[in-house]
C-alpha cells in the first residue's frame, strides 16, 4: 500500500513520536521517587544515564545514517525507543527502569542524526536554511509534547506509571509502518555501498586552532549552561516545584518543560537576524537571571516568579543554541566541521549530566533548597562571566546565524 501523504510529512510524524516518547518520563519523577522511596541521587542518576546512552550513540552511531541510510536508522531508532519504552512501562525497580530509559537514550540519538538527514534529503534544492529552521523547531515540538502528554497522563491517568507510556508505544508503531510503507526517491539511498566497519563508529572530536581557541572554549559554554539548565528542569523539577507554585502533581512539571522547548524553539526563529555578540551575551544573560528568580523563588513561593522564571530560561536556551551554532559555523572549516559540531554537543551534553549528578548528591546530604541554590549560584556565576568575555571578544562579532 502506497502512503498518499508525502514522504516529508511522513518522516516528520515519525520522528516527532519517536522523540515524543524519549522525553515523556520527566513529569513522572516524583511518582517514581514516591512509588519506589527513591533518593534525589537516584532520580539524578536515571537521567544521567539517560544522557549517557544518547551521548554514546551520537558519538558512536552519529555517521550510521550516511551509511546505512537514513529511514533504515530512524526504522531502528523507533524498535529501540519502543523497546526501552516497554521495559519503562514493565519496570520493577530502579535498575530496571535505567536499563530502558539507556535503551530510549541511544535511540533519541538516532532519531534526531536520521531524521535530520532525511529531511534534508527530501527537499527541495535550495531550501536547506528553510528546512534546518523546520527540523529544529519539529524536534522541539516533539521533546516538548513528550513532557506535556507524560504530565497530563501522569495527573489524571490510572495506572500512571504504565499508562502513560500508551500512546507512545501506539504512536511508534504507526511511525515504522508508515516508514516501511514509502516510495523513496534513489537521492536517498546510502551512497556508499561498502560494509561497515568498525573504524565507522569512532568518535570524531576536534578542536579548532590555537587562534580559535579561546572563542572556541566560549562558544562551548553556551550549550553547557543550556543544557544544564534545561537539564535541572527535565530531571530535578518535580521534586521541588511544590515549593515553588501552588499547583503540584506531574501536569505542572510537564507544561513547564514543554513551554520552555516550544518557547525556545520559536525565540530561536525571532532572534535570528540578531548579532551573534549581542544574541550569546543577551541568553547567557537570560539563564542567569532566570536561576537568580529560580533561588529567590524557593523561599518566596511566587507563581509569577515561577512563570516568569520559565520564560527566560526558554529565552536564555534558544538565544544560547541559536548563538552557539552560529559561532561554530564561524569557526569551522569543511575539514574539522563535523567534528567540531560533535565537540560542541559533548561538552553540552556534559553539561546536563555532572551538575544534575552533583544536585543529586547535595540534595541527599543537605536537601534540595540547598542543592538547587548552589547550582544557580554557579550558574550565575558562570553564565555573567562568559557573557562578559563573549561580548568583549572579536570572534563573535564577525559571526552570523
Amino acid at each position: 500500500m502506497k502512503l498518499k501523504v508525502s514522504p516529508f510529512m511522513w518522516v516528520s510524524f515519525a520522528m516527532i513520536v519517536g522523540v515524543m516518547g524519549t522525553a515523556l518520563i520527566s513529569p513522572l519523577y516524583a511518582l517514581y521517587k514516591e512509588t519506589w522511596g527513591l533518593q534525589a541521587s537516584d532520580i539524578s542518576l536515571i537521567y544521567v544515564l539517560y544522557m549517557g546512552g544518547a551521548l554514546c550513540s551520537l558519538l558512536f552511531l552519529g555517521r550510521l545514517p550516511d551509511r546505512a541510510g537514513f529511514r533504515r536508522v530512524m526504522q531502528t531508532g523507533l524498535v529501540l525507543a519502543l523497546i526501552g519504552t516497554l521495559i519503562s512501562m514493565a519496570a520493577w525497580n530502579m535498575t530496571s527502569l535505567i536499563a530502558g530509559r539507556v535503551l530510549v537514550g541511544v535511540a533519541s540519538s538516532m532519531l534526531t542524526t536520521s531524521a535530520t538527514l532525511g529531511l534534508a534529503q527530501l527537499s527541495k534544492p535550495g531550501q536547506m536554511q528553510r528546512v534546518a529552521m523546520v527540523t529544529g523547531f519539529l524536534l522541539a515540538f516533539g521533546f516538548g509534547l513528550g513532557p506535556l502528554v507524560g504530565g497530563i497522563m501522569g495527573q489524571w491517568a490510572p495506572y500512571p506509571l504504565v499508562t502513560t507510556y500508551i500512546p507512545t508505544l501506539v504512536l511508534g508503531c504507526v511511525g515504522w509502518y508508515a516508514l516501511s510503507r514509502l516510495q523513496l526517491p534513489p537521492s536517498t539511498l546510502p551512497q556508499n555501498t561498502q560494509a561497515l566497519q568498525w573504524r565507522d563508529a569512532l568518535p570524531k572530536l576536534t578542536w579548532p586552532a590555537s587562534s580559535d581557541s579561546v572563542a572556541f572554549l566560549l562558544t562551548s559554554a553556551l550549550p553547557f549552561l543550556a543544557f544544564g539548565v534545561f537539564g535541572l528542569y527535565a530531571s530535578m523539577s518535580p521534586l521541588f516545584l511544590d515549593k515553588l507554585v501552588p499547583w503540584h502533581g506531574p501536569v505542572v512539571s510537564g507544561t513547564a518543560i514543554a513551554v520552555i522547548l516550544l518557547a525556545s524553539a520559536c525565540v530561536q526563529i525571532m532572534a535570528g537576524r540578531l548579532p551573534t555578540h549581542w544574541c550569546g551575551t543577551a541568553g547567557l544573560l537570560g539563564l542567569a537571571l532566570s536561576n537568580a528568580l529560580l533561588m529567590a523563588n524557593l523561599w518566596i513561593g511566587s507563581a509569577i516568579l515561577f512563570a516568569l522564571g520559565v520564560a527566560l530560561t526558554a529565552m536564555g536556551h534558544g538565544m544560547s543554541m541559536l548563538a552557539g551554532m552560529g559561532m561554530i559555523n564561524r569557526i569551522a572549516k569543511p575539514h574539522n566541521r563535523s567534528g567540531l559540531l560533535s565537540t560542541y554537543l559533548v561538552i553540552g551534553y556534559i553539561g546536563s549530566m555532572l551538575p544534575m549528578m552533583a544536585i543529586g548528591w547535595i540534595a541527599d546530604h543537605w536537601g534540595m533548597n540547598v542543592a538547587v541554590s548552589s547550582f544557580c549560584c554557579f550558574v550565575i556565576l558562570l553564565a555573567i562571566t562568559v557573557a562578559v568575555l563573549f561580548f568583549k571578544h572579536p570572534r563573535p562579532r564577525t559571526a552570523t546565524h
